[in-house]
């Protein structure tokens, strides 16, 4: 029987999970590892550093059922992160934006897509500690899945989508915002890291995080930033996933075990694939494919994030002159100029959900005429359906596009959008997947090489009436006798 002076230095959660050991059902065997983890760091680092942490004792380890991944196991010191306001912020900014106007269960958030690229993380280091004994210390394991759940702690709302000055007053990257969340003293979050962490290791994580290769003189494994930044990466594996199962899309799909199964470390420190392994990455990289082609790049999604991005600079125009009243959390995101995480936190995509409605019945043409089309899914722009239409070729065109429907009573500011994808496509040797021969995937498979070719195109919306005449005049206007564009046609 276990001792209580054992319970008192391990704690209930780990004692309760040892004395059930014998009588454990199937599904709580999985439960172990984290018993075990607790065992070793107390083994390796004692009881003051380890578990006396006042987070620590605290709580019980928690199992959250994922749609994805069915059991996640959290340790009760990484649940005292996630229930911290400002991860839990992540349930309320979905993970594809405007997505849900072509896939109405396209939900989804970052919270469970962050979930997810932990789990990934912790299966993948627990993985490869099995293939190469030894190779991650505790303290790194957990650092890298700690680097998986907080990888998307600073994004706006609506994901990528508003990751612009057009609306940003105070404009950065979502990493620089997660980057002062995590580091401010005042944030619940970063008080909570740094709860479990402490200052050098929390050092460590950041440095992790920023793809550094040492902190404070000790390296940092190129594997480990490959786990959770690179063309195999655990952000990448579950939100593919997840889109897919999310947006219905019937693609194939990859199997993330397999995947996982296949990777090894290799001498240089970087992570390589097993032979028989190809396939399963053949099939990750034709799913990543289609999902920009069939999802991501789908032409409403396009639409309706430059109608929600038009908005919102239409917004901030309004309230800049004195004409639009916004919220104190819009007022932050479209004014402020010196926005601080503690404001920048506040804001999620209900703030600009429950905006539309006012703003649907606003005077301003443009920001009514946006907030409408979003509200109804009603007098959406059709595309142009004009194959190849690049960037070159816009330029081109548009001014002429402007004038034809001035012309026609339209309004050149309102009626005519246009929108842009670019897709570097896979890119082989720079940071590309590699083989256990050390060549690059691309080398082994031919549908690899078709993969590695960049995407470049145009996309115009213009009124549904019209369309069909400004696509002839349009094709008219790109002949190769009249423009320096021939090589497109």
């Amino acid at each position: 029987m276990l001792t209580a002076s054992f319970r008192v230095i391990v704690g209930d959660s780990v004692h309760e999970s040892l004395h059930r050991i014998g009588h454990a059902s199937a599904y709580r065997w999985p439960r172990l590892c984290v018993v075990f983890q607790k065992v070793h760091l107390i083994s390796e680092k004692g009881y003051k550093e380890t578990i006396g942490r006042e987070s620590i004792m605290k709580g019980r380890d928690r199992v959250i059922r994922d749609e994805i991944h069915r059991d996640i196991l959290v340790p009760a010191s990484h649940a005292a992160i996630i229930d911290t306001p400002e991860f839990q912020r992540l349930r309320a900014i979905q993970q594809l934006s405007t997505c849900e106007y072509v896939f109405p269960a396209a939900t989804h958030n970052r919270f469970a897509h962050s979930l997810g690229a932990y789990h990934l993380a912790g299966r993948l280091a627990t993985h490869l500690n099995e293939v190469h004994p030894g190779l991650l210390s505790v303290e790194d394991e957990e650092l890298v899945q700690l680097a998986a759940l907080l990888h998307d702690i600073g994004h706006p709302p609506y994901s990528h989508l508003l990751e612009t000055p057009r609306v940003y007053a105070t404009y950065r990257s979502h990493e620089a915002w997660g980057r002062d969340i995590l580091e401010s003293k005042e944030t619940a979050i970063g008080k909570a890291v740094r709860e479990v962490l402490g200052e050098q290791r929390l050092g460590r994580l950041f440095a992790l995080m920023d793809g550094q290769d040492e902190h404070d003189g000790k390296a940092i494994p190129r594997f480990l930033k490959e786990i959770v930044s690179s063309q195999l990466d655990v952000d990448r594996m579950d939100y593919m996933i997840r889109d897919q199962a999310n947006t219905g899309a019937q693609i194939g799909g990859f199997d993330s075990a397999r995947v996982i199964r296949a990777l090894r470390v290799g001498e240089d420190g970087r992570m390589y694939v097993k032979r028989w392994g190809l396939p399963a990455i053949e099939a990750y990289l034709v799913t990543r494919y289609h999902m920009y082609q069939q999802v991501y790049f789908h032409k409403v999604n396009m639409l309706t994030q430059a109608y929600l991005v038009n908005m919102l600079e239409r917004a901030r125009e309004l309230a800049k002159s004195g004409r639009l009243t916004v919220s104190m959390e819009l007022e932050h995101m479209l004014l402020n100029e010196a926005l601080s995480p503690d404001q920048y936190v506040l804001l999620n995509d209900a703030h600009i959900k429950v905006a539309l409605p006012g703003w649907a019945a606003h005077e301003d043409a443009q920001l009514s005429g946006y907030a409408n089309r979003l509200l109804s899914r009603k007098d959406f722009h059709k595309s142009l359906r004009i194959d190849h239409l690049t960037v070159e070729m816009c330029e081109v065109v548009m001014p002429r596009i402007r004038e034809h429907l001035v012309q026609e009573g339209y309004d050149a500011d309102l009626d005519v959008i246009q929108a842009t994808i670019r897709k570097r496509g896979y890119l082989p040797y720079n940071g590309g997947i590699l083989l256990e021969d050390g060549r690059d995937a691309s080398e082994h498979s031919a549908l690899i090489r078709s993969l590695a070719q960049p995407h470049e195109q145009c996309l115009i919306f213009v009124p549904e009436a019209i369309r069909d005449e400004l696509e002839r005049s349009v094709r008219e206007w790109i002949k190769p006798s009249q423009s320096s564009l021939s090589q497109f046609d």
